[in-house]
């Protein structure tokens, strides 16, 4: 039973075993997360299954119809009631089948048959097939872009989140002071303070668990979120390894820069541009079967059954019994007109459809780099703003407080102040997070955002 009480025992304990934490920076995290995303993970398997697909199109060129055919069978043997020779059967009329006499069939067929001109039908394949991985390779760089910008909203979310549950403790110590201090007034029957001062000491620590509570649960959900995103498949728990959540030092370059950047480099303009060119290949490849495909052509067959035998004559064989070689040129011509003239038509809308589909995708991108731009200024603006609002009132909870603890405040006024700075407080560190998110956005607008990760560039 000793056995039985300490497996018990180690099963209670891993049943209330913590979940293991780790520490990220940002840069760590958008790392991770386009590492272990399951849809970056299903994205980078289409592009594997798009250079597959090119392979397959490369090795079509060489050898396009190379197979072997093998059938077996059983077949009668011969009776040959005159004697006559071997290979002279086919001149004796009494010679006839034996089905009693039954043995094994084997015929082997061999063709190839390699393209030698196709008027740009095997090259067009292979380069749409080229160019269709190119554009899924970018697709799935934009999905990573996507990934990062998800991940670096649910990091600064979490840095929010736990900085202001921070700040709700030192609000908390403020009001504990306070409220000794007024029960000490009380209790040396000072006149400068009654009941209500109590009360409402009372009502604003109610008011602040109620916050705290908020908080903390706003907390837990951003960090279940984060951990989501980074250990999708682990009983970790991820938290951001900033102690305090700080703006980034970050310089913008001009509006005409970001622009130029994201027209040469953006991945949803590359993919527009492969997409493009892969139409493109594929309307010449489709214009081709207008016109007939040189190709040269091997075959080979053999067939051989131990009952019956080869006749020389080379008008007369015996088809149980026989080999041929065939090897030359010759023409391939789809005659089907109408349907090649569909084909064309298909293929020339769907080039029309992504040029056009391009087009809108460079208005969306300059469109989506000055929006951003733009609202890192107001971000940047703001933030300037919030923190000129916080030191004023941040000098004016230190001078309420030093006035309360020489009895020169009022309960009230140290109260309005503590409400003030912690809301203050809290508008300020979500500027930070808006402002950062803003640096960030910018930076996914312009296509850079794995690459530079909130760098001052």
């Amino acid at each position: 039973m000793g056995w039985l009480l300490v497996l018990l025992m180690v099963l209670a304990l891993a049943a209330h075993a913590q979940p293991d934490t780790v520490r990220v920076t940002l840069e760590e995290a958008l790392a991770r997360a386009v590492v272990v995303s399951p849809d970056l993970l299903a994205a980078r398997a289409k592009v594997s299954y798009s250079d597959a697909r090119t392979d397959l199109a490369r090795a079509s060129r060489f050898l396009t119809d190379f197979q072997i055919e093998t059938a077996f069978a059983m077949v009668p043997g011969l009776t040959n009631p005159n004697g006559a020779p071997v290979t002279e059967l086919y001149l004796d009329p009494a010679v006839r089948n034996d089905f009693g006499s039954l043995s094994l069939y084997i015929q082997s067929d061999l063709e190839i048959i390699q393209p030698v001109y196709t008027f740009g039908a095997l090259r067009g394949n292979v380069q749409a097939a080229a160019y269709g991985a190119r554009a899924d390779r970018d697709a799935a760089e934009v999905m990573e872009k996507d990934v990062a910008l998800r991940t670096a909203d649910l990091y600064f979310g979490a840095l929010l989140a736990t900085a202001l549950l921070a700040l709700t403790d030192d609000a908390r110590d403020v009001l504990e002071r306070a409220a000794r201090e007024v029960d000490r007034l009380l209790a040396d029957g000072d006149p400068e303070v009654d009941e209500a001062d109590r009360y409402q000491v009372l009502i604003t620590e109610q008011e602040l668990e109620a916050r705290i509570r908020e908080v903390t649960e706003t907390r837990a959900i951003a960090l279940a979120a984060l951990s989501r995103q980074l250990f999708p498949d682990q009983d970790v728990v991820a938290l951001p390894a900033e102690a305090r959540l700080e703006p980034m030092t970050f310089v913008p370059r001009p509006l005409t820069e970001y622009q130029s950047i994201a027209l040469a480099g953006h991945p949803l303009l590359r993919q527009a541009r492969a997409g493009l060119q892969a139409r493109e290949w594929q309307m010449r490849a489709a214009r081709a079967d207008y016109y007939p495909q040189i190709v040269f052509g091997f075959g080979a067959s053999v067939t051989g059954a131990a009952n019956r035998h080869r006749q020389p004559n080379p008008f007369v064989s015996d088809p149980f019994r026989r080999s041929s070689v065939r090897a030359g040129f010759g023409f391939r011509q789809k005659l089907n007109f109408a349907q090649t003239r569909a084909g064309v038509q298909q293929a020339q809308a769907q080039w029309e459809e992504v040029r056009h589909m391009g087009a809108a995708a460079r208005q969306l991108v300059l469109m989506a780099v000055e929006q951003t731009y733009r609202e890192l200024s107001v971000a940047e603006a703001g933030l300037a703003a919030q923190d000129s609002s916080l030191a004023i009132s941040k000098e004016w909870l230190r001078v309420e407080t030093i006035n309360f603890d020489f009895e020169l405040g009022s309960t009230e006024n140290l109260l309005d102040a503590v409400r003030a700075n912690l809301d203050l407080e809290a508008r300020y560190l979500d500027a930070v997070r808006r402002y950062n998110a803003a640096i960030v956005r910018l930076q996914h607008a312009a296509g850079t955002l794995h690459r530079d990760a909130g760098t001052s560039s």
